[in-house]
């Protein structure tokens, strides 16, 4: 079962909100100052800038200027809630969409002021995130029309292009898979609008900055993580940039962490010399890694990384939609040279193909996936050269038992109970 902690100074606003256990209805959210009159927008835009706030969708942009792209890209913006998550090692988004999807619409009705927009949808692959999300626009219907757009779970599924084809599709037919020439959102986007596509955490972070002024840098500074792995139970977190990830790897589960695969498949590979490396988009970037998702799936003692890289490649080979020719070779490829490290069979001249296959590849996909396939490769072998060569010629003991699920499970969120006022101060 998954277990959800805030490891954030006490009483600092936070988007795991009091009761992250149980669903949060309008009555409960407007109580802890949720819909409150909006703030002017050029105000709020002006906040968001100042605090430093980065999207969570995984690139990390500054939200300030994607904000300013869309409202200075022409008239009628739209506006996308991306909850899709593709990432299996990620449970953040279907988190917040069950559990406070009223801090989601809150933010998305903040970033339609902010850019203008007429129109807005909540994107999705989850069915019961997509339930609440629809009861929670009845219990409180929006200004704007807010449309609720299923798709199919799968790793490409929620690429920026792919979420304008899906949205579009959901309208005039069409499959949700990435342009192999991206569109360009900001400029044009859903029926040639200028569209807006935002992750849902980044929309809470938005409403927490409208209802929180003064808890701006901390919002800002704060993210949500999935931590898994180890042998324990995994672990959705809140947690203030500059923990380290061993104090992560501790309060999961995995005390003395033997690496880890950061960001997801976006981050790659890290040794345990990178374990005291301190969260934020800024270090892990200098150390040639990336936060991503959020996703960080640790190594226990016992494990094997090339194992594990291994079941990542694996997974992202068979998540091909497989429409652009060098994503299919090139995942089915890289799977089987790291594939072939696990069994010890691997072909001559494996190591020096990986590398040029590092260089060659990046970029050639219509979506990101190929792109993380590399980066996991070229991880382990700059991670961990040493066990590459050792895996050369003689099979693994470790690789013998396959890698631990790379799925994680979201977090349990109970049916919200009725909401009674109380004269005491609700904490956060």
């Amino acid at each position: 079962m998954t277990g959800i902690v805030s490891l954030t100074p006490r009483g600092t606003p936070g988007v795991l909100g009091a009761a992250p256990g149980v669903a949060e209805g309008a009555e409960a959210y407007a109580a802890v100052g949720g819909y409150r009159e909006m703030t002017a927008a050029a105000e709020l835009l002006a906040r968001i800038e100042a605090a430093g706030l980065r999207g969570r969708g995984g690139a990390g942009s500054p939200t300030a200027a994607e904000l300013r792209a869309v409202r200075d890209a022409g008239d009628r913006p739209v506006v996308v809630a991306n909850g899709q998550e593709g990432e299996p090692g990620s449970v953040k988004d279907r988190w917040l969409l069950r559990a406070r999807p009223h801090l989601v619409l809150d933010g998305l009705l903040r970033v339609a002021e902010i850019t203008g927009a007429r129109r807005g949808a909540v994107y999705l692959s989850d069915a019961v995130a997509g339930e609440r999300v629809r009861r929670a626009l009845a219990e409180r219907p929006p200004r704007l029309p807010v449309e609720v757009v299923e798709t199919r779970h799968a790793h490409g599924a929620g690429e920026e292009s792919a979420v304008v084809s899906a949205v579009v599709g959901r309208i005039n037919g069409g499959p949700a898979l990435p342009a192999a020439e991206p569109p360009g959102p900001h400029g044009e986007g859903i029926g040639g609008a200028p569209t807006l596509v935002a992750n849902v955490e980044t929309l809470a972070r938005i409403a927490l900055l409208a209802a929180r002024p003064d808890g701006g840098r901390h919002t800002a500074r704060s993210t949500l993580v999935t931590l898994a792995g180890g042998g324990a139970d995994p672990l959705l977190a809140e947690v203030t940039y500059g923990c380290t990830l061993r104090t992560l790897a501790r309060a999961q589960g995995t005390p003395e962490p033997a690496g880890a695969l950061v960001g997801g498949r976006l981050g790659g590979l890290i040794g345990p010399h990178f374990l005291d490396l301190a969260l934020g988009p800024d270090t892990l970037a200098a150390a040639g890694t990336e936060l991503g998702c959020g996703a960080i799936r640790f190594l226990g003692p016992e494990e094997c990384p090339v194992s594990l890289a291994s079941a990542a490649v694996a997974h992202l080979a068979a998540e091909s939609a497989r429409w652009c020719g060098g994503c299919v070779a090139g995942t089915g490829a890289i799977r089987d040279d790291v594939g072939s490290l696990t069994t010890g069979t691997a072909a001559p001249g494996l190591v020096s193909r990986l590398h040029r296959r590092a260089t060659a590849l990046p970029g050639r996909g219509a979506c990101g996936l190929l792109d993380a396939a590399v980066r996991t490769a070229g991880s382990l072998l700059r991670a961990f050269p040493h066990l590459v060569r050792s895996h050369l010629d003689v099979p693994c003991p470790a690789c013998a038992a396959p890698a631990g699920p790379l799925t994680v499970a979201v977090p349990r969120v109970a049916g919200r109970p009725v909401h009674r006022p109380c004269s005491a101060p609700c904490p956060g």
